[in-house]
């Protein structure tokens, strides 16, 4: 059974107060809290076990590389990839995705190529593949979607042509919190015989994730978004694209072997893994992903599912608030708007009482145009949120919305 008052003892951040009201984290869309077994993860790896990874044959470096290696092998399990040197480390999947468009871009983009990409895009997976195709004089379009904030598949079908390269897409969007059908985008890109990327940046986190139903090219997310340390992150990618893709980087453990005259790249993952990685970070990484495990993706999935309808009704019943982005499948986010008032004042007020919201662009500006609006208001929930924090959210947020008549 799914006890969210148990889950919430693992995590002491929550125990806090904020302006002496207790601590309600409603931003885990920006960042999650963090568990206290990945805590101590970090704290052990520093003061125990911590030397360079895969260049030492002393005791501590074996340790350290093994606890790296380990890690890989649980993200290879928690998304159900292939094989475990398809997992690349990197920081983040802002760095997961520019790596993508740039080696990508480098190797297979020309002049007058297409990329396809969502309008609803974060920043992360809009602004490279602009640089790339600015660079490389390819085309960038774009999937429309409407007021609901539902992507139109039928105009996505109708942005294919012969010069089609790559698709790029986001999962779940940070701002609407729709959850795209990637499946069908998956399949309807493979019969145009174009690989497709899946920004899962704000899915990972929700919902079971597994690479090879999916049958996606590239899968990419963030760490500090799914319980684990900032400066965390990983890409997926099918064999047979990341042997044929360049590396991103130059420098140790990328290379196999290094004259004045010429490098020899490394084997898979290492020949993406330029540089001393945050190995610490990605062993903490694989402690947050067995704890996701151990609780089950399809609990964390339905519990908020809860929390998503309840906030929902909740925002509903209050006469001056607008949900932005009413999509019949969402996650994690709901962006809001009070008639009257800026997004920051509403979250200025609402941090005044100790919750924690979103307010801004969120990175998605392009959104924010298409709605005419400067910015929202955002919850975001993670699994250790109850109703009784969205009771007191809604009861302070009515409040405010009075205010601003």
């Amino acid at each position: 059974m799914f006890d969210v008052q148990s889950i919430r003892k693992d995590f002491p951040i929550l125990t806090q107060k904020v302006n002496n009201h207790d601590l309600i984290y409603f931003d885990n869309a920006a960042t999650t809290q963090k568990p206290q077994v990945v805590i101590d993860a970090i704290v052990d790896a520093y003061t125990k076990t911590n030397s360079n990874i895969h260049r030492g044959i002393h005791t501590l470096s074996q340790i350290s590389t093994t606890l790296y290696e380990q890690a890989r092998q649980m993200v290879q399990t928690f998304i159900n990839a292939p094989h475990d040197y398809e997992i690349i480390f990197t920081k983040g999947v802002t760095e997961s995705l520019n790596l993508v468009a740039q080696t990508f871009g480098e190797a297979f983009l020309h002049e007058g190529d297409e990329v396809i990409v969502s309008a609803m895009e974060h920043h992360s997976n809009l602004v490279p593949w602009q640089i790339v195709c600015e660079r490389k004089g390819a085309i960038l379009k774009f999937i429309p979607f409407n007021h609901d904030g539902v992507l139109d598949v039928e105009a996505y079908k109708n942005l294919f042509s012969e010069k089609t390269k790559f698709v790029s897409v986001v999962h779940v969007s940070n701002t609407l919190g729709t959850v795209n059908p990637i499946k069908e985008l998956i399949d309807i890109a493979h019969s145009h015989n174009v690989p497709i990327m899946i920004d899962g940046a704000q899915s990972v986190q929700h919902f079971p994730i597994d690479v090879q139903a999916l049958d996606c090219d590239f899968f990419a997310f963030s760490g500090h978004k799914i319980y684990a340390p900032t400066g965390t992150g990983v890409l997926w990618g099918k064999e047979k694209w990341l042997e044929k893709l360049p590396p991103y980087q130059g420098g140790g453990d990328m290379i196999k072997t290094v004259t004045l005259e010429k490098t020899i790249y490394n084997t898979l993952p290492f020949k993406f893994e330029a540089g001393t990685t945050n190995y610490v970070g990605a062993h903490a990484l694989g402690v947050a992903l067995k704890y996701l495990m151990n609780i089950g993706l399809e609990n964390i999935q339905q519990y908020e599912k809860e929390l998503m309808q309840y906030a929902t009704e909740k925002l509903s019943a209050i006469p001056q608030v607008s949900i932005i982005g009413n999509a019949p499948h969402k996650a994690g986010a709901i962006s809001f708007e009070v008639a009257g008032a800026h997004c920051s004042d509403i979250g200025m007020i609402l941090d005044k009482q100790g919750i924690a919201i979103r307010t801004g662009t969120h990175c998605t500006e392009p959104i924010m145009q298409f709605y005419g609006v400067p910015g929202t208001a955002r919850l975001s929930f993670a699994m250790y949120n109850t109703k009784e924090e969205i009771d007191y959210f809604a009861k302070v947020l009515s409040t405010i919305a009075l205010m601003f008549e």
